[in-house]
């Protein structure tokens, strides 16, 4: 029996994909050539997989939009603990990775435009939501994958892909609004709470190598800071969000 369509709230204007396509691309694709603008949320009809991306006109500069990254972590992790059981542990791992219980059940994407208006803000920016639901495919023994999971492998048996989606669009929606009336500081206070690894010792791997000392939080830039250990010099490194986003092979610019 086919899923319903997911209903969204009157603010959004949902568009469905059809299964297999990338709904982010489109998303770009479209916000690039005018076909979808604010508002505009792409939707994968797959029920394997979650998968959305909304279009958003931001008026602020560029060097803040990478918040919507955060943004919409905060906004799934809020969305997931509505409608999984209780006891299931949703945490980040930056810069976009989601992970249910430990393992890693998706990440979020961005892109922005590369022009700009006479504020200096991108003329359109797209964030992506993607998620497995269904366990993953093929020959796969428990323990054989610990470091990837889905939302049903977790517990979530009787989730399907049409709640999920009207879930985070509900969500998306109050934090945006919190956003534009709070500001940062309500999105990166609640990030952090369920960041793996924030106020003790932390890795991350970088261009140059593996970076180790005390997660200590995040600049206004979502930079990771980063106090490196009393014997390789105890000083606080940023590492650069732009340097650990996943390359997207759109005209974009990550800031």
């Amino acid at each position: 029996m086919a899923l319903p369509d997911p209903t969204f709230p009157p603010l959004l204007s949902g568009h469905r994909i059809e299964a297999g396509k990338d709904v982010f691309r489109a998303a770009c694709a479209g916000a690039r050539t005018g076909s979808y603008g604010a508002g505009d949320l792409l939707w994968s009809r797959g029920t394997k997989d979650v998968a959305m991306a909304l279009v958003l006109e931001p008026e602020v500069p560029a060097t803040r939009t990478q918040e919507m990254l955060f943004l919409a972590m905060v906004a799934t992790a809020d969305a997931l603990g509505a409608i999984t059981p209780p006891e299931t542990a949703l945490t980040y791992e930056w810069p976009v990775t989601l992970r249910v219980n430990g393992a890693a059940v998706g990440g979020v994407r961005f892109a922005q435009s590369v022009e700009r208006d006479e504020h200096d803000s991108p003329l359109w920016l797209v964030v992506g939501i993607e998620m497995r639901l269904a366990p993953i495919a093929g020959p796969v023994e428990p323990g054989d994958m610990p470091d990837r999971t889905s939302l049903v492998d977790e517990g979530a048996v009787d989730l399907d892909r049409t709640q999920v989606l009207e879930s985070l669009a509900r969500h998306l929606l109050t934090w945006i609004h919190t956003w534009d009336v709070d500001g940062f500081a309500p999105v990166l206070q609640n990030w952090l709470f369920r960041a793996d690894g924030y106020g003790k010792r932390h890795s991350v791997d970088t261009p140059d190598g593996v970076e180790e000392g005390t997660f200590l939080g995040l600049d206004e830039e979502g930079n990771l800071l980063l106090k490196r250990d009393a014997q390789a010099g105890g000083q606080t490194v940023a590492l650069r969000l732009r340097d650990h986003l996943p390359p997207e092979p759109m005209e974009v610019a990550a800031r």
